[in-house]
């Protein structure tokens, strides 16, 4: 089949450039179109016109860029050049059928385009607060406009969770499929056997962006009360420069906590080998790529979102409402090596079964198949 992702920031993920902002859906969207062909898809990636503005060929994937992020004048790029160079990107890749994922009012834009050029259009939902009928994520009409209308004109929509689902059937009217999110990481030996690398102190391990949706400074109360355990901090600063910097100063006052910054991802994967447990403090996600590295090296998780319940149903961690639960979880596993051990085999076995690459993306591949008429 021809498929087309539209994923604006993806080219550093593509082509390996860490100048530009590489999060979780970037990152998923290079692996699925490199997965896809590899498999003899033709498979072409809409992308900011980032590394120049030709388009490119990497890996036997198009790179097809739309504009410079920073090209037009305020208060009418979002027609021109915005729109109108994601028209002309798309009509370049000739797709038979368009994924995007994150809520944002591409989506409308995008399944305008498809509606009108008699393509098929696939929304695939990033976290719970794009099904909240509120949007609370958006902050103009224009955007939840064109995300309405992206929903209802999509001819297919994959949720990550049964809960975001059925939000969606009841806040927007629309149905989705679940999908477990494919992830490519492979760790050599069991969880066993990395188990028994790890250091002998206990460590927790806390990855992402430094913004209040994440809660950093949970982890913070976490750490003063239990000042016996170490514990790192991966992540880089957002937007408000004022926020992230008292986050970094206060972490700082901290003598159990290492503030490692912003890291590359192959260097991070090396903590999840070294850490004993996971620890998210925030207030909503979808379905974390954190939780399911974490997973792939038989590492539980303790967090204060539980996707679907899969926290407590399957025995991969504990799900805590508060610091003071997540201090007594933390607690339990710092001091019961048998339950740590057994929650970390069943985080391994449940990633293997569901989310492993060769489980996950031929999912992914029937369904867009099915959409373009190829299935």
């Amino acid at each position: 089949m021809k498929v087309c992702f539209i994923a604006h920031f993806a080219h550093g993920a593509l082509t390996g450039d860490p100048s530009g902002h590489i999060g979780g859906v970037e990152r998923q969207t290079a692996l699925m179109s490199r997965w896809l062909a590899d498999r003899g898809h033709d498979v072409s990636v809409c992308t900011w016109s980032e590394g120049g503005t030709e388009d490119e060929l990497r890996d036997g994937i198009r790179i097809i860029k739309i504009c410079r992020p920073d090209a037009g004048l305020p208060g009418i790029r979002f027609f021109h050049p915005r729109w109108t160079g994601l028209c002309a990107a798309m009509q370049r890749a000739d797709a038979e059928v368009y994924y995007q994922n994150c809520a944002e009012a591409t989506t409308g834009q995008v399944a305008l385009w498809a509606r009108n050029h008699r393509r098929r259009f696939v929304f695939s939902v990033a976290s719970d607060p794009e099904c909240d009928p509120a949007l609370p994520i958006f902050n103009s009409l224009r955007e939840r406009f064109f995300y309405r209308q992206g929903l209802k004109l999509a001819h297919g929509i994959i949720t990550q969770t049964d809960q975001q689902r059925a939000m969606l059937k009841s806040g927007f009217g629309v149905e989705a499929s679940t999908l477990p999110m494919p992830s490519d990481i492979c760790v050599k030996g069991s969880a066993e056997s990395i188990g028994r690398e790890r250091d002998r102190k206990f460590r927790v391990l806390w990855i992402g962006r430094l913004m209040p949706v994440k809660r950093p400074e949970f982890l913070f109360e976490v750490a003063r009360s239990l000042p016996a355990m170490h514990f790192d901090l991966i992540g880089g600063t957002d937007q408000d420069g004022e926020y992230s910097a008292r986050v970094m100063d206060e972490g700082r006052q901290l003598p159990n906590i290492t503030l490692h910054g912003r890291m590359d991802r192959s260097l991070a994967l090396a903590y999840y080998r070294q850490c004993h447990v996971l620890c998210c403090t925030s207030s909503h996600e979808g379905f974390p790529n954190t939780f399911l590295e974490a997973f792939a090296h038989g590492m539980p998780v303790v967090s204060t979102v539980d996707p679907d319940g899969l926290l407590e149903k399957w025995n991969l961690g504990r799900h805590c409402e508060s610091p003071g639960a997540l201090i007594d979880s933390l607690q339990k596993l710092a001091t019961d090596a048998a339950v740590t051990q057994a929650s970390g085999n069943n985080a391994w076995n449940y990633y293997y079964q569901h989310h492993a690459l060769p489980v996950a993306m031929p999912r992914f591949e029937q369904f867009l198949g099915e959409r373009a008429g190829k299935s």
